[in-house]
């Protein structure tokens, strides 16, 4: 077992909730510095990338099991008469945008995007500073029953930008939730909820690619044990977010970002 797969797990477990980009961090980590790519490269990677989003989607589902019960529960049964039902319908509006330019662009962005590691670098700089200013500038005054659902469709939207590498879907969702004045926990908590359906239709539309499942049942170890390692990196890292907010801002992540792509640029303009 190359030890460069567990340590691309572990990245994907924390990456995936710390609004840092996961899937940056893969790409940069296994396609720039050659991290896990003996093991995962060529069209393994995306199964893989698939794969390891699947382990964070665990963690989510067992970290706010009891959440997305109600919330089912509620959405399915009494629609927006109370605050787990309008939570519910307002992720499912949110998911909309991202999904349908996820299908539309999927391509595109495989093609295009995910090698141009200038791009990448550049999105990591670029997001790092708004979400530190969005969290600076605009004052904590909403919880999540305050929540409307032009606050959620405008989320959902700010998502989309999540497809380029290095945006980052929980820094993209997290930024736009601060700057529509909810404070920072409950911004925080609405990107993992939302981060579920996304995450979701990725791994179930992989299900029905026969390529991609091809990859994963040639490589069942492999990817058993990337699930297993992201699965619990990703509980860890909720755990640790959810705690670590409660007394600190952004500016942490918006400098790890800034000097990360600032070395990716570099790396690749070199290289």
């Amino acid at each position: 077992m190359d030890i460069g797969v567990i340590i691309l797990a572990i990245i994907q477990g924390i990456a995936e909730f710390l609004p840092i980009s996961s899937s940056a961090h893969l790409i940069i980590f296994r396609d720039l510095f050659g991290i896990g790519a003996g093991s995962v490269s060529g069209d393994l990677a995306l199964a893989f990338d698939i794969a390891l989003h699947f382990g964070t989607l665990l963690a989510i589902g067992v970290y706010f099991f009891k959440d997305f019960w109600n919330m089912i529960l509620s959405g399915v049964t009494k629609g927006v008469k109370n605050k787990d039902g309008k939570l519910f319908w307002y992720i499912v509006v949110a998911t909309i945008p991202a999904a349908i330019v996820g299908v539309l662009l999927e391509e595109v962005i495989e093609n295009a995007i995910r090698s141009n590691f200038v791009l990448i670098g550049s999105a990591l700089i670029i997001m790092g500073i708004i979400i530190y200013l969005a969290d600076k500038y605009f004052k904590q005054k909403k919880e999540l029953d305050k929540m409307t659902m032009k606050d959620a469709i405008l989320i959902g939207c700010s998502q989309v930008f999540a497809l380029i590498p290095g945006f980052s879907r929980s820094g993209t969702t997290i930024a736009a939730a601060r700057a529509l004045k909810l404070k920072r926990e409950d911004a925080a908590k609405f990107s993992f909820y939302l981060s579920a359906p996304v995450v979701l239709g990725a791994v179930v539309l992989s299900i029905f690619d026969q390529t991609t499942m091809a990859a994963i049942t040639s490589n069942l170890s492999v990817f058993i044990i990337g699930v297993g390692v992201a699965f619990i990196s990703g509980l860890l890292c909720i755990e640790f977010l959810l705690r670590y907010i409660k007394k600190h801002d952004f500016k942490l992540f918006m400098w790890y970002r800034v000097v990360l792509g600032i070395v990716v640029i570099i790396y690749t303009l070199i290289k």
